[in-house]
């Protein structure tokens, strides 16, 4: 006997198929006649492996307004608000607004999510905090950790130290920021310098790299050459990449095929970057927005991430992953149908891929974690972003809702609507 089987849902490819679950893993896939101690039917509905969220800081989540406003909407005003407040949260605090923010993402049938943490301060509390809860939502979320020097490897006096300490303390990647370093000299020999920690450690290495709008910021040029030279390909990742906006496009056209040639990703934030990048310019103002079309032309794997939730930087977000895709395929102009699907994928697919993450599927030995959806596809799922009616992590159902259909008191006229496509 199954523990769970979910009946006839709607694949992402397309297919039809019933799930199986024993434990926390599918034991079968396909037309499925036995028995189960519960069943789920998904006729008619798209079933999904779980949203993937590659890039976020949970450290600084649903802290917005204190100590005060961002009052320009600026990225350097929200580095020095959270200058502040990093100094005035307690452990407790960080603890509480993480986890409640991971109980939105539950609901939004988030999964697994890649959060920096800012190692500037030399009490680390931020990253005694993210340990603690990425312990307490292992059963249900898989929560990495990335040691972020948000104010530069070198800039500040222990930096790098900091760095090491909290990879010591047992956070998961290795972080930088080199466009934030004093020079573009010491931007670049940081690059080198956190490369060579991650090979030595078999870390994953995940910079915000040139997140300007300085076309002359050109720090993804080095990640790409140490990428390559110590063979850390997909374990190495390339966050926000916003001067790649601005750049002269003959440069471009060496620079992408470097990337693609180093095996390295790229993670862009839509919401955050077209918010955040242009402040300075007046008209034409720029998005900020990265060159994702053409790095996906390349054969870079490319993920959308979610970056700021109600924090020093952006006052809005709710943990949906389909938000974060509906804004990046507008901005990046995906809508074609095969780009809007390739957009889905974006927050599902690729971004586990650039996780690392073990067992992420539909498949039978894959790890029991999915959400169904109501939507019939993903393109209607991005279109509605669509109400997430059962989410499953490892074999347990850990969220669900009701059908959300509207009703009408219309004369002549259905008594219930639904915005999906024929219903």
């Amino acid at each position: 006997m199954f523990d769970l089987i979910i009946k006839g849902g709607t694949q992402p490819d397309g297919t039809t198929s019933d799930i199986a679950i024993i434990g926390d893993r599918i034991a079968a896939t396909g037309r499925i006649d036995g028995e189960a101690k519960e069943v789920i039917h998904a006729t008619g509905d798209l079933v999904a492996p779980p949203f993937v969220d590659p890039h976020f800081h949970m450290d600084a989540t649903l802290s917005y307004g204190i100590p005060r406003l961002n009052a320009s909407g600026t990225l350097l005003e929200g580095i020095a608000l959270w200058g502040e407040l990093r100094e005035l949260a307690t452990v407790e605090d960080m603890v509480a607004r993480a986890l409640t923010y991971c109980d939105w993402a539950v609901s939004m049938g988030l999964l697994a999510i890649r959060t920096h943490v800012d190692t500037t301060p030399d009490h680390l509390r931020g990253v005694e905090a993210m340990l603690e809860v990425k312990k307490k939502v292992a059963p249900y979320i898989d929560l990495q950790l990335v040691a972020f020097p948000q104010d530069g490897l070198y800039r500040t006096k222990t930096g790098r130290e900091n760095v090491i300490r909290a990879l010591d303390l047992g956070v998961d990647v290795v972080g930088g920021i080199p466009h934030f370093e004093r020079t573009m000299e010491e931007g670049n020999e940081s690059v080198k310098d956190l490369a060579r920690i991650a090979a030595d450690r078999g870390l994953m290495l995940d910079l915000h790299c040139d997140e300007t709008d300085d076309p002359m910021s050109r720090h993804v040029e080095a990640l790409a050459a140490e990428v390559t030279r110590h063979g850390l390909g997909c374990r190495a990742a390339g966050s926000h990449l916003t001067s790649m906006h601005s750049m002269d496009n003959y440069y471009v056209s060496k620079l992408l095929p470097l990337m693609a040639e180093s095996g390295m990703t790229a993670i862009p934030n839509p919401l955050i970057n077209i918010t955040l990048q242009g402040c300075h310019d007046i008209y034409p103002k720029r998005r900020g927005l990265t060159r994702v079309k053409e790095m996906q032309a390349h054969g870079i794997t490319v993920g959308w991430g979610q970056d700021c939730v109600m924090d020093p930087w952006y006052s809005l977000g709710t943990a949906d992953m389909l938000d974060v895709a509906f804004m990046g395929l507008h901005v990046a102009q995906m809508t074609h149908p095969d780009e809007m699907r390739r957009c889905f994928d974006m927050v599902t697919r690729d971004n586990a891929k650039i996780m690392g993450l073990d067992g992420y599927g539909l498949m039978k030995g894959d790890t029991a974690s999915l959400v169904i959806l109501d939507a019939g596809d993903p393109t209607e799922a991005l279109r509605l972003r669509a109400e997430r009616l059962c989410v499953i992590s490892k074999g347990n159902v850990i969220s669900h809702r009701a059908r959300g259909d509207a009703r009408l008191s219309l004369p002549g006229r259905p008594e219930t609507v639904r915005r999906r496509r024929g219903a």
